[in-house]
């Protein structure tokens, strides 16, 4: 299923034709760049299936994106329930990683807009964040083009102590904050 078009992508259901590309996606080096580690196969079969759960429990999840041109998977944008311990949790994160073929053409700002669209319009949020790395510029500038506003920053409690990732931006969006 469908779930969000834009005119260059599809955001839908996850198929098994997804796991190959998913594990050489999160096997990356430069794609895991602003994260802890890159994932072994296994750790992304798991989090795949992690995905379908969270598709089950909630009705949304973080949605497997491919370009209209050619059907090619490239990443995965959407919803996710942030439950860490932190002053703005539980909240609903939206979020993005695509491969490095695809960056550089404005797919995670066109498809983080229209999944923020989607999020206030047919799912019904009142609100979502999204952080990532303070290091992390390029998801920073997709935060403000995709009109989120910067909060402030917080030692992520999922990263070591003295990891350069540890200290997170974190930023917030309204419905009428949005831009397309």
């Amino acid at each position: 299923m469908i779930y969000i078009e834009t005119s260059r992508l599809n955001l839908r259901d996850w198929e098994e034709r997804d796991v190959e590309p998913f594990c050489r996606l999160n096997a990356d080096e430069q794609v895991m760049t602003y994260f802890p580690k890159t994932l072994t196969p296994d750790e992304t079969i798991s989090f795949y299936h992690a995905i379908q759960s969270e598709f089950e429990a909630c009705g949304f999840g973080l949605y497997a994106v491919e370009t209209k041109q050619n059907k090619e998977f490239i990443g995965l944008i959407g919803f996710h329930k942030a439950t860490f311990e932190a002053d703005f949790t539980p909240c609903i994160e939206i979020g993005w990683r695509l491969k490095k073929e695809a960056w550089g053409q404005g797919f995670a700002t066109e498809g983080a807009a229209a999944c923020l669209q989607y999020g206030f319009n047919e799912l019904g949020f009142s609100e979502v964040y999204s952080f990532t790395a303070e290091v992390n510029k390029p998801s920073q500038n997709v935060m403000n083009k995709i009109g989120m506003s910067y909060l402030n920053t917080f030692d992520h409690p999922k990263v070591e102590p003295n990891s350069p990732l540890r200290k997170h931006v974190l930023y917030h969006a309204k419905p009428y904050s949005i831009r397309l």
